[in-house]
């Protein structure tokens, strides 16, 4: 076993599993606008009606901004989030800038909007993940650039003079050599950590189940996006469904995306930067354990293999992609439901293979409350895959961009996603642009 990597996993995880507040995308928006604002020195109970706020971004993070629900004020979109940032946002809250909104901010943001202080455009950069926030007053100008990572500031500029330009932000466990854990590693590795490390080093991972688990239970009160998880709860009711895992699987997931995606003030537990895949990477974990009633300790390794194994998939794929993260995030839950079902790692393997043989072709169409649908699909086909796996059945090595090794296999999976799959997102943009 290679042990140097896992205290790198460990940190790895600590850095990519963190709470969220509304989608990341527009949220880096909104983090970006409270700096700029902090950094003008002005107070946010009075922000005065001649500020203007200028919004460039990168073409992705304009797909994932346009049609999804910013937390706490009822509307979608990037303008409402630049506006709501810079009225109430906390600059120190990272993911969570939007956790203290009240109504009364809400309003001052929707008035900026009428007001046409905020404008937000496409930015003609090669970062995949981009977002330049330019606030006015008077004479004054403050520039944020958030970019790579939604939370990273790489640049702050005041009256055109930079006051802050960050350097490449060092990857986990870097201690002034470039070391990323996963060049190295393999799904062995992976398996390995959470089976066999301490359970004190990562039983903080329950977290993710406390916060998930939350929301699914808000969403499936039914007021929430496409209702998805209260349509599984009401067709079990008419008798047109049945219970039992999948069903069960489909309904608390579908219902955790649901409230996320349209705008709940609670927070998601997000995984690779996004409370979807946190979702997919959570859910269908924690459901299952509690279904074949596994052991704390078994739910806590569980989520520790879900959650790095989706890590570990999405490290070779670009940040934001044509790809659906969260079916790659639900390719995690795959690996934990088949250790819950007492599979090994070579039934782990086999899962991730029959996953990614089964919804690879999934696309990201921007972040909206029908991503909820995509989700509960992702989280079952991660049951079927687990299911199939325990029975010694896979997707083989001649089928597909699927290989015999699943390592490789997730190889494949990431050059389509960062290939062919790069002019599928130029054209899903130019469809929603264009609509």
């Amino acid at each position: 076993m290679k042990q140097h990597l896992w205290p790198l996993f460990l940190e790895a995880v600590k850095r990519d599993v963190v709470p969220a507040l509304g989608c990341t995308e527009p949220i880096s928006v909104a983090l970006a606008a409270a700096i700029a604002i902090d950094e003008l020195g002005m107070s946010k109970q009075v922000l005065p009606s001649e500020i203007k706020i200028d919004v460039a971004v990168s073409a992705n993070l304009m797909k994932n901004g346009m049609g999804v629900g910013i937390p706490g004020t009822g509307m979608v979109g990037l303008p409402i989030a630049a506006a709501i940032g810079a009225v109430t946002g906390d600059r120190h809250a990272g993911l969570e800038v939007l956790k203290n909104i009240k109504g009364s901010d809400v309003e001052a943001a929707k008035l900026m909007l009428a007001n046409e202080q905020v404008t937000v455009g496409v930015a003609d950069v090669a970062n995949v993940l981009y977002a330049k926030v330019t606030v006015y007053h008077q004479q004054q100008t403050v520039s944020v650039t958030i970019a790579d990572s939604h939370t990273k500031v790489i640049a702050i500029a005041k009256n055109g003079e930079q006051c802050l330009v960050e350097p490449e932000a060092k990857v986990a466990g870097d201690n002034g050599s470039k070391v990323n854990p996963f060049i190295e590693a393999k799904l062995q590795d992976i398996y390995d950590f959470a089976i066999h490390t301490p359970l004190a080093d990562i039983s903080f991972i329950m977290q993710a189940k406390s916060l998930n688990d939350a929301l699914s239970i808000e969403g499936l009160s039914g007021n929430y996006g496409l209702k998805i998880g209260a349509t599984f709860v009401k067709n079990q009711q008419r008798g047109l469904l049945s219970g039992g895992l999948l069903t069960e699987v489909l309904t608390r997931t579908a219902g955790a995306s649901d409230a996320r995606m349209d705008g709940a003030m609670m927070p998601a537990m997000s995984n690779s930067g996004s409370g979807n895949q946190g979702i997919a990477a959570t859910m269908p974990v924690v459901v299952s354990a509690d279904f074949l009633k596994s052991s704390e300790e078994q739910t806590i390794r569980a989520l520790m293999l879900s959650h790095l194994t989706a890590i570990y998939i999405k490290s070779y794929q670009n940040k934001l992609s044509a790809l659906c993260g969260a079916t790659t995030a639900a390719m995690g839950s795959a690996a934990g439901i088949t250790y819950l079902l007492e599979g090994e790692i070579e039934q782990v393997s086999a899962a991730i293979c029959s996953m990614i043989g089964d919804v690879s072709g999934v696309i990201c169409d921007g972040a909206k409350t029908a991503c909820a649908m995509k989700v509960s699909s992702s989280a079952g086909a991660a049951v079927k895959a687990a299911l199939m796996a325990i029975d010694g059945i896979r997707v083989t090595g001649t089928e597909g961009i699927v290989a015999d090794d699943v390592d490789q296999t997730i190889r494949n999976l990431a050059t389509l996603a960062n290939g062919a799959m790069t002019q599928t997102d130029v054209q899903i943009l130019e469809i929603m642009m264009h609509k």
